[in-house]
């Protein structure tokens, strides 16, 4: 009997997210050296996605992926395109994760079910991959899409019983990976000022606030600032020991890949040494 291939990415156990656009090449080189499989990068790149290109030629094995490409300012024939090139010059090493945005940012935001599917259309018109394409999804409906019409998910602000249950829900063969904030201290009170800082405006989101109450919290968990058992649930903290074990705990509930964003560490001089914390405890190890 032959064993069947997963089609899923590769992207390691571990990446790093950042909110920042892009990516330097130097930075890119750092991240990998510590052993990380990829780095995420959200705030709504363009669609151009320049950044892409330096950043692998600097890196031997580092993947690269959007978290995400907003579908609203990033047409789907530019992206397309992009995507082309990189794979082209790369291939393999750039994972597309794209997204409706929110509903309170986007003044033409209709019905983001619907205008997921017309961008996944215009991708496919393209002949861009599905296997090289994951969805921003938090509820049912969009995480059975991204089952359906990509490689996998990527959900954002959630917690190891949000991955449990999206598991469930997409199957073993759908690629799932979801995001987590981490901030090394021992002292509870500076992550959730952090984390409070970080996800101010995540209160004023529908699509964060209905899915933290699917998840169980109450209207008094997810009301500004948000309650100590919310901010404790999506912001990581302790020692990098304790922090790997809760990130681990993703893993156990299903997940391929856990995209980890250091809270407050954007900056490379704080970034790069909590990532090194962290290498040994999530058993990284660098390659070649």
């Amino acid at each position: 009997m032959t064993e069947a291939v997963s089609l899923k990415p590769d992207l390691g156990r571990f990446g790093v997210f950042l909110p920042t656009r892009s990516i330097t090449p130097e930075l890119a080189k750092e991240i990998e050296s510590l052993g990380y499989g990829a780095v995420w990068i959200g705030g709504s790149p363009d669609a151009d996605l320049a950044w892409v290109d330096p950043a692998l030629a600097q890196t031997s094995s580092l993947q690269l992926a959007t978290g995400i490409v907003n579908i609203w300012s990033a047409p789907a024939p530019a992206v397309a395109e992009s995507y082309a090139r990189i794979e082209s010059a790369y291939p393999g090493r750039f994972l597309l994760g794209i997204g409706a945005g929110h509903r309170e940012h986007t003044q033409e935001y209709v019905k983001p079910y619907d205008a997921l599917n017309s961008y996944l259309d215009e991708l496919d018109a393209a002949m861009m991959p599905t296997s090289r394409r994951v969805l921003a999804a938090l509820g049912p409906r969009v995480l059975r899409l991204a089952a359906q019409r990509s490689a996998g998910a990527h959900p954002y602000l959630i917690t190891p019983e949000h991955t449990a249950k999206a598991r469930e829900l997409v199957g073993n063969s759908v690629f799932l990976a979801p995001e987590h904030k981490v901030v090394l201290t021992t002292d509870a009170d500076k992550p959730r000022a952090l984390g409070r800082q970080t996800g101010d405006h995540y209160f004023g989101l529908s699509n964060y606030v209905n899915n933290w109450q699917r998840m169980g919290f109450t209207q008094d968990d997810v009301t500004k600032p948000g309650s100590d058992r919310l901010i404790d649930a999506v912001v990581a903290h302790g020692t990098p020991t304790a922090i790997a074990r809760r990130l681990n705990e993703h893993v156990a509930a299903g997940a391929d890949h856990v995209a980890v964003q250091v809270v407050g560490g954007w900056k490379e001089e704080t970034l790069l040494p909590a990532l090194s914390e962290l290498a040994g405890p999530l058993g990284l190890t660098p390659p070649g």
